[in-house]
C-alpha cells in the first residue's frame, strides 16, 4: 500500500512494485486521480504483472484521518488479503520564512508529513504484529538531517519522521515486523518545483526513490539515503564545529536549496496544498 500514490514518488513506487508482481493499493486524497493512476499503471505493466499476480487499485485516503486510514486498510485487505508492506509516502512542502508562514500551511505539513506517518505506522503495526511479518517504509528526506532556511516546518516534520522511525524500529525488535526510512535528496517532482539548481547536488528521478523502496523490501536495511554517497559525505561534516559546518553548507550551496525557491513557479502547488488539514 502506497500513500500519496497518485503522483511523483508514490506513483513511481506503485509502478515498480506492480512490475515486480505485487498487488498494489494506491491511497490518495485526490480519489479520482488515485483511480486514474491505478488504471494507467495496470495498463502500462500489462499481462506480465497479471501473470505473476500483480494488480493495482486506487482508493481515497486522507492520511490525517486515523479512522479513515483504518477503513482504507480494511477495504484493501478485504480485496487483497493481509498487508505485507505500507509505504508512508504522502507529504507536502510549503516554503518561506517561518515568521511569514500561514497557520494553515504549518498545520498541513505537520498533519500530513508527520501525523500521517504516525497514523499509518500505528494502523499497519496493529495488523502486522499478530502475524509476525510485514515491513513499513517511511519516506523522510535529507532535509530531516539538516535544518534549512526557508523550510523550517518542513524540515521539522522530516526530523520527526526520522526520530519516530528510529524509535519504532527499537519497539519492533523481535516481532518479525520491520521498518525502513528513506532519505531522498532533491527529487524531480511537483513538490520540488522552483527549487534552485545546485551544481553539487544531483536531481533525482522518482524512479530512483522507488528503487530504494524496493531494495528496502528485498534487502532490508533501516536508514536508506538516496543517493547513498550523501550519507558518507554527511557523516564527516557533522564532526566539524558548527561554524565550519555552516561554511561547508554555504560553499556547496546547500543552504540556499529551500531559501531561494522561486515562489512564482511554486505558487500553483503551494496554493493547492496549503489548505489541507
Amino acid at each position: 500500500m502506497v500513500t500519496g500514490g497518485a503522483a511523483g514518488i508514490g506513483r513511481a513506487t506503485a509502478t515498480k512494485m506492480a512490475e515486480s508482481g505485487a498487488r498494489v493499493a494506491i491511497g490518495d486524497i485526490h480519489a479520482e486521480k488515485a483511480v486514474e493512476t491505478a488504471g494507467e499503471i495496470s495498463e502500462m505493466v500489462g499481462r506480465e504483472a497479471a501473470r505473476t499476480g500483480g494488480k493495482v487499485i486506487g482508493k481515497p485516503l486522507d492520511v490525517t484521518d486515523r479512522d479513515g486510514f483504518e477503513l482504507f486498510l480494511d477495504d484493501v485487505e478485504a480485496e487483497f488479503g493481509p498487508i505485507d508492506c505500507l509505504v508512508n509516502n504522502a507529504g507536502v512542502m510549503l516554503l518561506g520564512p517561518i515568521d511569514e508562514e500561514e497557520r494553515a500551511a504549518t498545520r498541513a505539513m505537520i498533519e500530513v508529513n508527520l501525523v500521517g506517518v504516525i497514523n499509518g505506522t500505528q494502523a499497519a503495526m496493529a495488523r502486522m504484529k499478530p502475524r509476525h511479518r510485514g515491513r513499513i517504509v517511511n519516506i523522510a528526506s535529507q532535509a530531516g538531517k539538516a535544518g534549512m532556511a526557508g523550510g523550517a516546518t518542513y524540515c521539522a516534520t522530516k526530523f520527526g519522521v526520522i526520530g519516530f522511525s528510529e524509535s519504532v524500529r527499537a519497539e519492533l525488535k523481535g516481532t518479525g515486523v520491520s521498518i525502513s526510512w528513506v532519505l531522498p535528496g532533491l527529487v524531480n517532482t511537483e513538490l520540488a518545483a522552483g527549487l534552485p539548481d545546485i551544481p553539487l547536488m544531483d536531481l533525482l528521478s522518482p524512479d530512483d526513490i522507488a528503487m530504494a523502496v524496493r531494495a528496502a523490501l528485498t534487502d532490508g536495511g533501516s536508514e536508506i539515503w538516496v543517493p547513498a554517497r550523501n550519507q558518507w559525505l554527511d557523516a564527516p561534516v557533522r564532526l566539524l564545529p558548527r561554524s565550519l559546518r555552516e561554511r561547508v553548507f554555504a560553499l556547496t550551496g546547500a543552504d540556499k536549496v529551500l531559501a531561494e525557491a522561486d515562489s512564482g513557479r511554486r505558487k500553483e502547488y503551494e496554493n493547492r496544498h496549503s489548505g489541507l488539514s
